[in-house]
């Protein structure tokens, strides 16, 4: 089975600060398949590392103030794609992310609270059917 995961899940240093957050849980059952890994931020063609973003009132935004919600919806869109020309059936995503969470993000003031709401890429899966799981 062809599994799709959080670049930073299984060590890419891609998130925001330039570090990933490798998931040793992850290793045992994926071991017995096929792993693809994605960034939709780094498909974004974001830098690593990058000053970090979150939603706002539908927007993503820098801590800065800058949008960047057309650059995220393309780099949504062709990890979309990848997924697509792959077949994947499972996608594991990381939580909390403006990109990736699914359930909850951060509220978009950057202060550490979370909101009820899926991050751009999660919302996107969620719109195309594919199956997801998440990891803290």
């Amino acid at each position: 089975m062809r599994v799709s995961v959080s670049a930073c899940l299984v060590g890419q240093k891609c998130r925001y600060d330039g570090n990933h957050c490798k998931r040793d849980i992850l290793d045992t059952f994926l071991k017995e398949h096929e792993i693809i890994p994605v960034c939709p931020e780094c498909l974004a063609g974001f830098s690593i590392p990058r000053e970090p973003i979150e939603i706002l009132d539908g927007k993503v935004i820098t801590r800065s103030g800058k949008d960047v919600t057309s650059s995220l919806e393309k780099g949504v869109e062709k990890a979309l794609s990848i997924l697509k020309e792959n077949k994947i059936e499972i996608v594991i995503l990381k939580s909390r992310s403006p990109s990736c969470g699914v359930g909850f993000t951060y509220d978009g003031t950057f202060s550490g609270c979370l909101i009820q709401q899926d991050g751009m890429f999660a919302r996107a899966l969620k719109k195309n059917g594919f199956f997801i799981l998440q990891v803290d």
